[in-house]
This record gives C-alpha cells, structure tokens and sequence, in this order.
C-alpha cells in the first residue's frame, strides 16, 4: 500500500492495517490544506510581481518628471541643443518625408547643394548650412522656398562671403548667426538684423561643426588638430575638452572630429571619424570611452562607418548619422550593436533611403531631422510613440 498523500511526494509504503496509523501521523496529509493552496498563491504572487513592476515603471517616470521639475524651478531646464526628451523606446516612420530641397542639386532658393549642418529655431525656421552653395539658408515651415541669410555670394574669404560652410547656430541672446566657415578656418558671427556681412570671431581652426551648452560655452571640432575646444565667454584660445595629443586611435586621441553633442552634464560625445566610432568624454577627462562603433570600418550593427551628425537623448542613447552605410543608428546606453532609425536601405533618394547622411536634429515632438548631403535635401522621420 502506498500513502493517501503519495500525490504531494510522501514517500511511505506498507501494509493495509498499518494505513489509518500512517495516515493519523503522515506530515504530508497534515498539510495538505496548505500545500492544496500553493498554486494559488504562486499565481497571486505571479499577480502581485507584474503589478510591482508596472509601479516600478510608473515610479521611474514619476521620478523623470519631478527632476525636469526640479530643474525648471532651478532655472535649468535647457534640453540640449539639437535634441529632445521621449520614451525610451520611442521609434520613428521608415519613409521619410523631404522638407526642405529635394529638387536636384542647384542654387535656386528651392534647392540645395550637399547640406550639412541643421539647426531649428523656435520650432518655426530651419537653418541649413549649404555646404556647396557657400550660404546658410533659412526655411520656414511649410513654405516652398528659402531665404539667404548669410553668404550666397560666391565662394571667397571677404566679409560678405563664405568657404564651404559646415555648420550653423542661432544665438538668440544678440540674435545673429554663428557659422562654421571651413575652408576660410574662421568661425564667423553673422546677425540676423538684415545683415549684409559678418565678423569672424575665432580664426585659424579647421571647424566642422558647434554647439554651445546652457552656461553659453561654445564647443567647436576642429578637423586639423584632432580636437574639440571650448570657448567661455571672454576667452580668446579656447581649451581642449576632447583629443589634442594629434591623430590616432588611442582614447586619449581622435582622428578628424567631425561633430558634436554636449548635454546637460557636460560630457562631450565627438563623432571620430576616421576611427569609426563615437567617443564620449565627460568633463575634465583625459580620455574617452566608446559608445557607438568602435569596431573597425564596416556596415554590420556593431559597427560606424565614417559618423557624422550625432545626438544624445535624456536616455544616454546615442544617435549617430553612419555616412557611408547611408542611414542613422541608435545606440543604447552600454549596447554592443545599435539599431536602424532611418535609410539602411542601400545608398538612393527613395523615401526609406539616405544618401551620405550628416547633421541631425529633434524637434520638441521627437520628430528626426536629417541633412541628407548627397540627395540635397533634408529628410522627416516622424516619431510613431509619444514623447514622454
């Protein structure tokens, strides 16, 4: 004979007359009201985990929102420039939708020629640094044409003019423009005021691209020494924040920087180009880290090939215009490959296809913004989740 409770393990075997004294003393059969209640509890404990984490989720956001308040009533709630705040596992339209250019290369006020650096002011105006067309252009949304702002008058070293602009910013404090003048190696200040010509504020540096930080620093690449340096108000020299010690691979190196993000901590993410990676170096670092290929030249996910335009999300993802595989990448925070965010389709001017990417950009909704330099013109990728 075997035990009444041999379905909850109990191991016992004997004899019939000797069953009802197993039985009054057998530990399994005594508990056989609780243990008849474990699959009931496992399930209600099953229950309770998955609620915890929805309120672990809910208390994460909870905690995203009280800091953007926090900072606000600390007076610094600057979302970084070119960039903006949204879920974490946001995703945008494969087609991308073309805003500005499109209509072959050229110099009409409807064209473009190679755009590199993009800014948008006030959600309202586009400006497109014009790289072949030696002008910044100013668009405004949903209108047809734009407007020359500075330059357009041919390529030259004069005040009037500019050498193959790569990159533009709106200083809305003196409400002028800030260029990078490449091929002139000056970095040219040029108000919005009607302004005819503009004053070089910082000579002799092969720049490609700016930004400028909430404290109202100016951050700029320099493609010939191999480094980025930042400007603070009054300084006239500048100091290295990332590079300076000449090309190579080394992390305390870049090799031909080519663009940059700075965020709200001060940590400088560069665009090394010809190392095939995105490097990161908080403030003060001697050296940076990688977060964005790193893995030789090549168009696999865990590879860059020749970045440029890049940006960083409140998340730490990164995302970086991969040029030469035609499309954008998003690297999560300490991921080891990133994923497609846009183009990936093979080098063209279809809808879901890039043609040499550079400059990025949000706007405040999370909608992707890509100066696509081959195809002239530059490309909407509409966000698909909601901003958080």
């Amino acid at each position: 004979m075997t035990c009444s409770a041999a379905d909850l393990k109990c191991g016992w075997t004997g004899l019939r007359n000797q069953l009802d004294e197993h039985i009054a003393h057998c530990t399994f059969e005594l508990m056989r009201p609780i243990l008849g209640q474990l699959p009931i509890m496992a399930e209600q404990m099953e229950r309770i985990q998955n609620d915890n984490h929805e309120l672990q989720l809910q208390v994460n956001g909870l905690v995203h929102r009280c800091k953007q308040l926090e900072m606000k009533i600390n007076g610094s709630c600057m979302i970084p420039l070119r960039a903006a705040e949204f879920d974490i596992n946001a995703k945008w339209t494969t087609n991308g939708l073309t805003l500005i250019g499109g209509h072959g290369r050229g110099n009409g006020l409807n064209q473009l020629s190679h755009p590199q650096g993009l800014y948008l002011n006030d959600e309202q105006t586009f400006y497109v640094a014009d790289f072949s067309n030696h002008r910044i252009v100013a668009w405004k949304l949903g209108e047809t044409n734009g407007k020359i702002v500075a330059g357009g008058n041919g390529v030259g070293n004069r005040d009037d003019q500019l050498n193959y602009p790569t990159d533009v910013i709106v200083d809305k404090e003196n409400d002028c423009l800030i260029i990078c003048d490449r091929e002139n190696r000056r970095v040219v200040r040029w108000s919005l005021r009607d302004s005819t010509s503009g004053e070089t504020i910082i000579s002799d540096i092969s720049c490609n691209c700016l930004t400028i930080d909430d404290n109202k620093s100016l951050y700029i690449t320099d493609i010939g020494n191999h480094e980025v340096r930042r400007w603070r108000s009054g300084e006239t020299q500048g100091v290295v924040v990332a590079g300076g010690n000449g090309p190579g691979n080394r992390l305390d190196q870049l090799n031909y920087p080519t663009f940059v993000f700075v965020d709200r901590d001060h940590s400088v993410y560069v665009s090394d180009y010809y190392n095939h990676r995105v490097v990161k170096w908080t403030e003060n670092a001697k050296e940076g880290i990688v977060v964005a290929g790193g893995q030789g030249e090549g168009s696999s996910l865990k590879q860059s090939h020749y970045p440029g335009g890049v940006i960083v999300d409140q998340w730490g993802t990164v995302y970086v215009a991969d040029s030469e595989s035609h499309r954008v990448m998003r690297w999560q925070k300490g991921a080891t490959e990133g994923k497609i965010v846009a183009g990936g389709n093979g080098r063209g001017a279809q809808p879901n296809q890039l043609n040499r990417p550079a400059g990025l950009l949000f706007d405040k909704y999370g909608n992707l913004f890509v100066a696509d330099h081959g195809n002239h013109r530059v490309q909407k990728s509409e966000i698909v989740t909601s901003c958080s």
